[in-house]
């Protein structure tokens, strides 16, 4: 099937170098993209909006020949959600990594700084241990060298999602900063963050013991679960 790889906030389709292969060895036709906004340090991210990434993912979508799976790690799970919400016919599953369908929302504060119009990459220390987990300094360097200010709007633009039928696409969760077992009591209590999730009918949980970036500090462990998703 036509794998379409989304990136998390700052970073860009080659993050997935490492896993991509994997995928595309499995048998499939792999397309890591950069979302408008990110190709560069100097690109304009003033006019990108959250909507501007969702129909790039939209018409990535529209241009593949078969199938869809979409691949969202981090922050890119709003992106995935828009797209599977405008196309829920033509995606046959959601692969998340290291993070969860996002609900609706308002208009909403950035959880990091905003400079300018864009959110830079903080400091590391904004991050919690489990999630910087087996990055090396090297990786670390690797990352930063890489990142690019995140649109500001695709932090704060609201989300809304309108056609029921994208709970029916079969959802894989692949956590690994934080383990299947930390999520499944916030959805037994109902948490708000929890709500989108709770309304997919068919969920499976992988979990690779890693922090919050695993295409680069187990790329062979994550191309791997992402194949099996695809295969099941």
């Amino acid at each position: 099937m036509d794998v379409i790889m989304l990136p998390g906030f700052w970073l860009g389709g080659s993050s997935w170098r490492d896993v991509a292969p994997i995928v595309a060895k499995a048998g499939h036709s792999v397309h890591p993209i950069t979302l408008p906004g990110l190709e560069s340090v100097s690109t304009p991210r003033a006019g990108v909006t959250l909507q501007t990434q969702i129909d790039a993912a939209i018409a990535e979508i529209d241009a593949a020949s078969g199938p869809v799976a979409l691949v969202a790690h981090s922050g890119a799970s709003s992106i995935a959600g828009g797209a599977l919400d405008a196309r829920p016919d033509r995606v046959v599953r959601v692969i998340e990594v290291d993070t969860f369908p996002v609900p609706e929302r308002p208009v909403s504060e950035p959880e990091f700084p905003v400079e300018g119009d864009g959110v830079p990459l903080p400091d590391w220390s904004a991050f919690g241990e489990a999630e910087v987990k087996d990055l090396t300094p090297e990786l670390r360097d690797e990352i930063r060298a890489g990142a690019v200010p995140e649109p500001a709007h695709v932090l704060t633009d609201p989300i809304e999602l309108r056609d029921d039928r994208r709970h029916d696409v079969p959802l894989t969760m692949i956590c690994t900063a934080f383990p299947a077992a930390e999520y499944r009591p916030l959805l037994d209590e109902g948490h708000p963050w929890m709500s989108e999730l709770a309304k997919f009918r068919d969920v499976t949980w992988v979990d690779i013991d890693t922090g919050h970036w695993p295409q680069f500090t187990k790329p062979v462990e994550l191309g791997e679960a992402i194949a099996a998703a695809l295969a099941s």
